[in-house]
């Protein structure tokens, strides 16, 4: 089944997505229209930053970069928490010509290099590191600290230490593959041997922004908080970017990271209408929601929240529906990936069409398409391949033509996820290809069983793996995170499972442990949940507890 590009807005003369063209232009017309208008709320004072004020330090650092001997084209790493100094290296790089690929600070200095050297940056602009993290320092190119400075009056003033020069060489490694409409470099999740280098053109920026703007109706009277890291897509482009192009306010959180303990001062502090997650943290402010969230206390000019989106992993329907009456609040789920430049689809806003609970909702401005062999469109209903086509569709991988071979073609990005399309358009996802669990030829999608698992009463989180088997190939391994004050028991976990799934979908293995690895941007680390559980799960009886090690 095919779905045409569509916005999801039904009446376009109701809402206009910012007419943008990249990442140098962002901000032009509220910096013309409304120049004092708060963009970035900072530091842990709760400084307001105004757009003009945001876009003269854009435009010093750009200055800055200009006189550093780099040309329009060369790429600069980016290695920042989320703090005024990311927005202000992110906006300059664009406005100096530079691409920029944005680095997650609390790799190992190793991986960073690693990734930087494949790439062939210039020189990487380095900020505040979240937390206490120690800074970021590569080797093979220089380092170019850059620090902002805002007053409580809201005057600032950006320092670039660019004395260390960048090689004067030709570019090299991958960045001889960048083209003059290139604005980013993001790194796919994974280990340095796994994350791949997607670029993407300031028009995928424009298209992505404009959708997403479009789908939740943002405009300057809208302000979020900063919950996700801005290294990744999620972050970078649902909550940062297209606040700002659509004039609204961003709040950094204090030290550059989401904090449980101040979030909801957070919220207030910014007047926010939304914020996006991941459903790590959704659980997390579910799980706090009767001590933390301000509820019916809420200050009378706190604005009430318009709605909640999750991102970047599959979230719970139970989960989804507690939040929504915790909040008091739509819950939309959407669905995106770095190769599409995030956003695909999402629900709607309610006034704008149904609310599916288990789905990722309908098309925000690309084509979809559900596929079986061959590439034979699947009718509704029906589970295949998801396949994406449309303007924030990146051209492929740097420096991998083979993968690049394998999930891009005639436009199409081949997902490797799979779903099912319904006939009103709102996809279902199943599961990943590569993550089946082959049980004596029956096959497993891990992400159904953990989705049931969690919906268990007691069951805070669940990851479903595949355990070596001699007879079977393969068996079904599970490990679960208990909420918190619940004794809940392995077999009572079981029985739950045996009513809901099939006989061979049921785990013949499960530990309940203390907590589940996470990669940088919450989504399930499943690599290291195989690598802790799946060969100490072949020997553990599943009516067994198991108290596996705490992990972050």
């Amino acid at each position: 089944m095919t779905v045409p590009a569509a916005a999801s807005v039904r009446d376009p003369n109701r809402y206009r997505p910012p007419a943008i063209g990249g990442l140098a232009d962002l901000l032009d017309r509220h910096v013309r229209e409304r120049p004092r208008a708060r963009a970035l709320v900072v530091t842990g004072d709760r400084v307001e930053l105004s757009y003009g004020a945001l876009s003269a330090l854009a435009d010093d650092v750009a200055a800055r970069l200009g006189g550093t001997g780099l040309r329009r084209g060369d790429v600069v790493g980016l290695a920042c928490a989320n703090t005024a100094e990311f927005v202000v290296a992110l906006l300059g790089g664009a406005r100096a010509g530079l691409v920029v690929a944005p680095v997650d600070p609390a790799l190992p200095a190793s991986q960073v290099s690693a990734r930087l050297e494949a790439l062939g940056v210039r020189a990487l602009l380095t900020g505040p590191s979240a937390g206490e993290a120690a800074p970021v320092t590569p080797s093979g190119v220089p380092a170019w600290p850059l620090r902002v400075a805002v007053s409580r009056a809201g005057t600032a003033s950006a320092a670039l230490n660019a004395d260390a020069p960048a090689p004067a060489t030709a570019a090299r490694g991958a960045a001889r593959e960048l083209t003059v409409g290139d604005a980013l470099v993001l790194f796919t999740a994974g280990t340095t041997d796994q994350a791949k280098m997607v670029p993407l053109t300031h028009a995928n920026v424009a298209a992505s922004v404009r959708g997403i703007c479009a789908t939740y109706e943002l405009g300057p009277g809208d302000a979020t908080v900063a919950v996700m890291p801005f290294f990744h897509g999620h972050g970078l482009f649902a909550a940062l970017l297209a606040s700002l192009a659509s004039g609204g306010c961003v709040l950094l959180p204090a030290r550059g990271r989401f904090s449980a303990h101040t979030f909801w001062d957070d919220m207030r502090a910014a007047g926010a209408t939304w914020f996006t997650a991941v459903p790590t943290i959704h659980e997390i402010l579910l799980d706090r929601s009767a001590i933390d969230h301000p509820g019916p206390r809420a200050p009378a000019h706190s604005p009430p929240l318009k709605f909640v989106r999750s991102c970047s992993a599959p979230l719970n329907a139970a989960t989804q529906r507690a939040l929504e009456r915790a909040l008091g609040a739509p819950l939309l789920s959407a669905y995106g990936m770095t190769e599409s430049t995030h956003q695909v689809t999402s629900e709607p806003l309610p006034r704008h069409g149904s609310l599916k609970h288990g789905s990722v909702g309908r098309s925000t401005g690309v084509e979809l398409r559900v596929v079986g062999p061959g590439g034979r469109p699947c009718p509704a209903g029906a589970e295949g391949e998801v396949w994406v086509r449309g303007a924030t569709v990146a051209r492929g991988y740097l420096a991998d033509p083979a993968e690049t071979e394998r999930s891009f073609g005639d436009g199409w990005l081949r997902t490797g996820d799979l779903g099912t399309l319904d006939e009103d358009g709102y996809l279902f996802l199943t599961g990943r290809i590569k993550n089946l669990i082959n049980r004596g030829g029956e096959k497993i999608s891990p992400e159904h069983v953990e989705d049931v698992l969690a919906g268990c009463p007691g069951v805070a989180e669940a990851a479903v793996f595949a355990v070596p088997d001699a007879t079977y190939g393969q068996r079904v391994g599970a490990a679960v995170v208990l909420s918190r004050g619940e004794s809940v028991g392995p077999e009572e976990i079981l029985r739950y499972c045996r009513a809901r799934l099939a006989a061979f979908e049921v785990p013949d293995r499960l530990s309940v442990v203390a907590a589940l690895p996470h990669t940088a941007k919450g989504g399930l680390d499943r690599a290291a949940v195989g690598a802790l559980y799946a060969d100490a799960a072949d020997g553990t009886d599943a009516a067994d507890r198991h108290r596996g090690p705490g992990l972050t």
